[in-house]
């Protein structure tokens, strides 16, 4: 009877603990700041932490507390809060997720299991036991009803997350809280830009290198929670900035256009997806695939991270084995945790957002990083241009895109910065005409002090290490401020950990592939890959 208890409570424990920047112009706001006497132009981009995100004229974010604004600009903040939630709460689902079904199936048939085998030990236990058993039982049905009425939480490894851009470092860089695992990079890929666009579908737009650093980082929910109500990716949902991160650092939008059309299927994207927005931004329109077929990262990691959470896999599954059917939301659960896929049709990598998301009053998901546009003319699309190269200068410090116009050559867009400066010279073939524009200062992506710690003070070799993995810190005082070690396999699971430090792991029992090992310090972190074969 004690072993039956013990099952019992077991089982219990088990069932209830295991889900342990399209730019159009902008209409700006004269804000107020009493105390200060100061006024700003700009609109309302979100609300978080009590303070008030102003996006002003130039797309740069800038944030107050709320109760420095003026009595009028603290209810104009709270009415766009009020709409802000009426518009998500409103949002028509074109799909339920997947987990629902699942989900509810499951659990049903685990009351039912414990119905079954509550009766039976009851049944079986005198009756001096029942009387505290009862309660238990009670206790524990409820609480699996109850749960019929949450929304599946989960819980993100910023690991895995790190795993996926961990290819790109130094363009990328990544750092997590226990909230968000942020991004920052310069929206630059490693590979040619704007060729292959056809000739109805340039709007006058190159690729100038954006700061997507510091505060304007892009932000990754580590707590993903399934929408009762996932809102469509759509042409009405969503038709302003981004709606994921590539593992390159480059945003994804919609793969619709602000005027509804499918983007790639109206040649309006190069050959990888791209193309620029109004601030002259660079992004991608669909799942950027081609990480994989250029071998710039592995089919067993993610592609791009979704805002709302989960991760996006290419035509296969993370286990390298075929890709399952997809349900209508684009994706499907694995093992209790739900991933999308890219495809080389609509809706090309996401159709309804599974996590819950935050849409403003503007079309765009927030929070997310803004683009810093350079040029104030309103460029529109040149009928008859195709985009024949798009060439960095020698000191990177601009690019030449070269087009035809109505197959006659010797058209080009030549710019570069220097300092605020960008210059740019609009080259057809009867002449030049030069123009300078005021912008931003060019950034640079940070490196980590993660990665800086590892050049300098952490080895690990051999690697690729096959039976030991010997761990040397250079710096002895360093060996004392080890925390734990933890090493994680591709798929982000935790394999190895130990709460002090070891100059050796034991790895013949691991098996073959790409692992992280990550090294907590008291002030810092190392994570370095390697390879076990």
């Amino acid at each position: 009877m004690k072993k039956a208890f013990i099952f019992f409570v077991g089982m219990f424990q088990l069932i209830t603990s295991a889900h342990t920047i399209n730019y159009e112009n902008q209409i700006l706001r004269h804000w107020t700041i009493p105390t200060e006497h100061r006024f700003i132009d700009g609109s309302f981009s979100m609300f978080k932490d009590g303070k008030v995100s102003i996006e002003n004229a130039h797309n740069v974010l800038e944030s107050y507390p709320i109760t420095s604004l003026s009595k009028a600009d603290q209810d104009y903040v709270y009415q766009k809060i009020a709409q802000i939630k009426a518009l998500n709460s409103n949002s028509v689902a074109k799909a339920t997720p997947e987990i629902n079904k699942k989900y509810f199936g499951k659990m049903l048939l685990m009351v039912l299991f414990l119905i079954t085998f509550a009766a039976f030990i009851i049944k079986a236990a005198d009756q001096r036991k029942r009387k505290y058993l009862i309660p238990i039982v009670v206790v524990g049905a409820s609480t699996l009803l109850f749960s019929f009425g949450k929304k599946m939480l989960t819980t993100t490894d910023p690991a895995f997350v790190n795993a996926a851009f961990a290819p790109f470092v130094p363009h990328v860089n990544t750092s997590w809280d226990n909230t968000y695992f942020y991004v920052e990079s310069k929206g630059v890929p490693n590979h040619e830009m704007m060729v292959g666009i056809s000739n109805h579908g340039w709007q006058q737009q190159v690729p100038i290198p954006q700061c997507y650093i510091g505060a304007n980082h892009w932000s990754i929910p580590l707590n993903p929670v399934v929408a009762a109500t996932p809102i469509a990716i759509d042409n009405v949902h969503f038709t302003r900035g981004a709606i994921a991160i590539a593992a390159n650092g480059v945003p994804i939008f919609n793969y619709h256009t602000n005027t509804g059309v499918d983007s790639y299927l109206d040649g309006q994207l190069d050959s990888y997806g791209g193309h620029c927005g109004r601030g002259d931004d660079y992004h991608y329109h669909i799942a950027p695939l081609h990480l994989y077929t250029l071998g710039q990262t592995t089919t067993n990691l993610p592609c791009a991270f979704a805002l709302d959470g989960y991760a996006v896999y290419g035509n296969v599954e993370p286990d390298g084995s075929p890709m399952i059917a997809l349900d209508a939301n684009h994706g499907h659960y694995a093992n209790g945790v739900y991933h999308y896929h890219g495809t080389a049709t609509a809706p090309y990598m996401i159709a309804n957002f599974v996590g819950q998301v935050t849409e403003d009053a503007t079309n765009q998901l927030i929070p997310q990083a803004a683009a810093h546009p350079v040029r104030n003319e309103n460029w529109t699309p040149l009928s008859g241009a195709l985009i024949t190269s798009c060439v960095a200068t020698a000191n990177n410090n601009g690019y030449t895109l070269s087009y035809t116009l109505n197959g006659v050559s010797g058209y080009a867009t030549n710019f570069s910065w220097s300092g605020t400066t960008y210059t740019f010279n609009y080259i057809t073939p009867s002449g030049i005409t030069a123009t300078n524009y005021n912008g931003f200062t060019q950034c640079t992506v940070p490196l980590a002090t993660s990665f800086f710690d590892a050049t300098l003070d952490v080895q690990l070799f051999p690697n690729p290490a096959s039976e030991t993995l010997f761990i040397k810190i250079n710096n002895s005082q360093l060996e004392n401020e080890v925390q734990n070690i933890s090493v994680y396999d591709s798929k982000g699971s935790l394999v190895y950990k130990t709460a002090k430090f070891t100059s050796n792991i034991d790895i013949k029992a691991f098996e073959k592939g790409n692992y992280l090992v990550k090294i907590q310090f008291l002030n810092s972190t190392v994570t370095k890959k390697v390879i076990i074969k």
